[in-house]
């Protein structure tokens, strides 16, 4: 089970207390936003996508949705969504538990600027009824993940 990875990730960090799991699903980001009782803008949704034989993992802010444009110019490729049944294998977390920790090798990982709006947001941990509140500096040091911007719907200009 993936969050058991996630875990054993978090342990190692001294962090896996912080787990927040649920007795309700909080696959989709309006169950999240629910079940931790916040705003879905603070749920911070992990989209995956292949380019090629690459698999390219980005973590953007609930409210926002990929700018193919950014995206190209961005990664220099057409976004194409992981398929939903190819999603654990290429990945290593289910659809509904994806997030950005204790992923396969060689996933590549990017955080969107989208995040950067909120003090904490809340990525899944691995399951589809569990997440876990972080910092922004949290997020990028447990990730290592690089910033992007390649989201859209929450500038105010595009509003």
């Amino acid at each position: 089970m993936s969050i058991e990875k996630v875990r054993a990730e978090f342990e190692a960090l001294g962090i896996a207390q912080r787990i927040l799991e649920f007795p309700v699903s909080s696959a989709t980001v309006e169950l999240a936003a629910q079940a931790v009782g916040v705003e879905p803008a603070r749920i911070a949704k992990t989209l995956g996508f292949t380019m090629g034989d690459a698999v390219i993992l980005v973590v953007c802010a609930g409210d926002t949705k990929v700018d193919n444009r950014r995206y190209k110019d961005t990664f220099h490729g057409k976004a194409a969504m992981v398929a939903y049944d190819q999603a654990e294998e290429l990945i290593g977390h289910a659809v509904g538990g994806v997030c950005p920790f204790a992923v396969n090798a060689g996933v590549a990982l990017y955080l969107d600027v989208s995040l950067k709006r909120f003090e904490t947001v809340f990525p899944a941990a691995g399951s589809s009824n569990s997440a876990i509140e972080m910092t922004m500096e949290e997020l990028e040091r447990y990730t290592s993940a690089t910033w992007v911007d390649v989201c859209k719907g929450w500038r105010q200009e595009e509003v």
